[in-house]
């Protein structure tokens, strides 16, 4: 509940979005939404960012949207410069773009892992560095959006798995560092939520026929998420699993890695594969 001790108000912050477009980061923005939060929205696709806006538009919250890489080198300054001077200022940062490279060791090439990491983990950087100086001034929330992937690796996964420990890691090491100067930073590691992630190959290209085989039971869908998160953020927690299943995983990998890698080679668990 909006104002409850521990919470603060959202209604009238500025939230910084990347990967605004489709799943979490959608869903986000329709969240925040409806709690008067002012919105700027970055994803490579544009024509959905309009829809989005379009939208969210009746709430009389402000958005704006802009076509944003977060692999290329300026997008993201620019887009900061940009919120700062629309929108005066910037609250809440939330770290949202990434995909998956899916392949075992033996059939991925040095550039697919650096290809992942130009995504996942450099485009994070680059959302930071852009947006630092902005939320020291505000004293706001830094949101980095990792996965139960950076707990457990599992098979086929070895790429994506090492982008997310390594938000796992950037987001430890940000809460002491950036402490002093009022930002408060907290890691959001999802499981299975409704989202395109399972439709994109290695190369970041969606593929919307490609069948998504997880079992529907374990996948949350979106909105439900978003509203986890968003009271996370309120609460300004430190780190926020998202999904009983996602939950029951981490707290197994940190008391029982033995019953995880057990469960793993019985059932032959691994990732799925990448779309075509």
């Amino acid at each position: 509940m909006l104002g409850c001790e521990g919470m603060y108000s959202l209604k009238n912050k500025v939230v910084f979005i990347t990967g605004a477009s489709s799943g979490i980061g959608k869903a986000l923005a329709k969240e925040l939404t409806l709690l008067g939060a002012n919105l700027f929205l970055c994803a490579r696709r544009i024509e959905r960012l309009e829809i989005l806006k379009q939208e969210l538009s009746s709430f009389g919250t402000k958005i704006i949207v802009l076509a944003c890489d977060v692999t290329k080198e300026d997008d993201l300054d620019n887009a900061a410069a940009r919120a700062l001077k629309e929108m005066g200022s910037i609250d809440i940062v939330i770290a949202n773009a990434g995909f998956g490279v899916s392949g075992n060791l033996e059939d991925l090439s040095l550039k697919d892992y650096r290809f992942q990491f130009e995504t996942n983990v450099f485009g994070v950087l680059r959302t930071i560095y852009a947006t630092l100086e902005a939320l020291r001034k505000t004293k706001g929330s830094l949101v980095l959006i990792g996965s139960v992937a950076g707990y457990v690796g599992l098979p086929e996964a070895s790429a994506y798995s090492m982008s997310k420990f390594s938000i796992h890691a950037l987001a430890q090491a940000l809460y002491h560092e950036l402490r002093p100067h009022g930002i408060t930073v907290t890691q959001i590691s999802p499981g299975f939520v409704e989202s395109e992630i399972r439709q994109v190959d290695n190369e970041g290209r969606h593929h919307a026929n490609t069948k998504d085989h997880t079992s529907q039971y374990f996948v949350m869908p979106a909105q439900k998420a978003a509203r986890q998160i968003v009271k996370a953020i309120k609460k300004r927690k430190r780190v926020a699993v998202i999904t009983v299943h996602g939950k029951i995983v981490v707290l197994f990998q940190r008391h029982f890695p033995w019953l995880v890698d057990f469960m793993i080679s019985l059932f032959s668990i691994k990732n799925r594969p990448e779309p075509k």
